[in-house]
């Protein structure tokens, strides 16, 4: 009976160890990273009116914020512009994952939303979903400032993304977008936000 219970001590003293070990590794590795590089004023989804924004070799400036929320789900679109006359935003979904997606308008699309699957521009999407948000708006969106917005949302191959959104009783705006990884973005807030 000794045996069995010097036995046992000495395993629990083993598995003690064991656990004090791996706490502190993971503890002096999680210190030596350090926390996570802050973005200038939190990030994308704190981009305001007069920000610029680089995603892969374009720049861009902030010009509106539309704020959406669905539920308890929220999420950001920022209107970009970059003088070249075509309709950018950026998407800021921030769940269990940061998705940032960068959307070009497509205003002479003919396409209509609700179909499995649509064709557009060579490539097949995948319905993904469908819902209604109330949305606030500030700066030059030509949107009243809040209001109801209906969406469908297609997919395609891993990072393809096709959008229907219309805002109030309006039609459908046509949209194709990226998914981009967070490193695609580099954000250079403005001067008096410094």
């Amino acid at each position: 009976m000794d045996a069995l219970v010097t036995s046992l001590a000495a395993a629990g003293a083993v598995l003690a160890v064991t656990v004090i070990v791996v706490r502190a590794r993971r503890w002096a590795t999680s210190r030596a990273a350090g926390p996570p590089a802050e973005s200038p004023r939190g990030g994308p989804l704190r981009l305001t009116r007069g920000d610029r924004v680089r995603i892969r070799e374009r720049e861009y400036a902030v010009s509106a914020t539309i704020r959406l929320v669905e539920g308890d789900w929220s999420w950001v679109q920022h209107l970009l512009d970059d003088d070249s006359g075509t309709r950018h935003r950026l998407s800021v979904e921030d769940g269990p994952e940061l998705e940032l997606v960068l959307w070009t308008a497509e205003p002479g699309a003919t396409v209509t939303p609700g179909a499995p699957t649509i064709e557009l521009g060579g490539r097949r999407y995948t319905w993904a979903e469908t819902g209604q948000a109330r949305y606030t708006a500030t700066g030059e969106t030509e949107l009243p400032s809040t209001g109801t917005m209906r969406y469908h949302d297609y997919q395609s191959g891993g990072t393809a993304r096709l959008s229907f959104e219309a805002y109030g009783e309006e039609g459908w705006r046509v949209a194709r977008g990226d998914l981009l990884d967070p490193a695609d973005l580099t954000i250079r807030p403005t001067p008096e936000a410094r």
